[in-house]
């Protein structure tokens, strides 16, 4: 972890809370990740997950290492595409993508009548009651939405079955050091 200051009054939520508070310029802040085009930090109230548009607050942060989203063409369309996207989802708090964290249950793609796609995904989170959980969907749905020819993006929490750690691919693991 990498010491900086806030530059500015800087826009962050709370985790696990989900809560959107306002770190007051000055604020001492440690970067933990900086994954999935936002940064994780650690304050001393706790963590925080810092949107990659204001991550240019952080004194001495280096932008480069949030990777701004990218977009294809029309005819770069496929569900293929929708699993990459999801790829780069990150819960703040674990530096494995939802997908690998086998947060991902079901996708669901089908072309509409103008030619375009609509697309469903259910998901679940680590840990029932988390406030982190809207934030984590809101960041899938905007990412698909983002595709070529996506004309509507759903993401829904669901429970059953409830997320236990062996739902881990075997990439996720490595990450974490489990193998």
């Amino acid at each position: 972890m990498t010491n900086h200051i806030l530059s500015a009054d800087t826009p962050a939520t709370l985790i696990p809370a989900g809560e959107t508070v306002q770190l007051p310029k000055g604020t001492d802040v440690y970067v933990v990740q900086s994954l999935g085009g936002n940064v994780t930090v650690r304050t001393d109230r706790g963590l925080f997950r810092i949107a990659r548009s204001d991550a240019g607050n952080i004194e001495g942060f280096n932008l480069a290492e949030v990777p701004a989203p990218t977009a294809g063409g029309p005819a770069d369309f496929s569900e293929q595409r929708v699993w990459d996207a999801l790829k780069t989802c990150f819960d703040p708090e674990i530096p494995v993508n939802i997908v690998d964290l086998g947060l991902v249950y079901d996708l669901a793609v089908e072309a509409t009548p103008t030619g375009g796609a609509a697309v469903e995904v259910k998901m679940t989170l680590t840990a029932q009651g988390c406030g982190m959980g809207p934030v984590i969907a809101e960041d899938a749905r905007q990412k698909i939405a983002a595709l070529p020819t996506v004309e509507s993006a759903r993401v829904h929490i669901v429970w059953d079955p409830i997320w236990t750690p062996q739902m881990i691919s075997p990439e996720g693991r490595k990450s974490l050091g489990l193998e």
